[in-house]
């Protein structure tokens, strides 16, 4: 495995890590207050209120949830791709154990598998 760049792809693991907790952070401020703050008197029934509006808060809120979701997923895996770096097993299949490629960690650095087993 001489061909792998250990340390450049943690140096990537670990920027990759800052961007998505950065991105997870803007998204949490992003919609910091409650619904009813956000929706003000639309919410409580006035007369031009327009369930489009509601709608949109609601599907807004709903996709940032799953991004949200999403970051904290990946940045688990990197987490853990970072502790086999650590611990000597990184850029091992933990399938089969025979060693990932190195242009599939370049690809995706947090690989766990080789591409045959991920492919079942």
């Amino acid at each position: 495995m001489s061909s792998l760049d250990v340390d450049g792809l943690r140096g990537r693991l670990e920027e990759e890590r800052v961007r998505l907790l950065n991105a997870a952070r803007y998204l949490h401020q992003d919609h910091a207050g409650s619904m009813v703050e956000e929706l003000g008197e639309i919410w409580g029934g006035a007369a031009d209120n327009h369930p489009g509006d509601m709608a949109t808060v609601t599907y807004d809120r709903e996709l940032d949830q799953g991004l949200e979701e999403g970051v904290q997923e990946t940045v688990m895996r990197i987490d853990a791709a970072l502790a086999r770096i650590a611990n000597g097993t990184y850029g091992s299949c933990e399938v089969c154990g025979r060693p990932i490629v190195p242009g599939r960690l370049e690809a995706i650095p947090w690989a766990t598998r080789c591409i045959d087993d991920a492919k079942r």
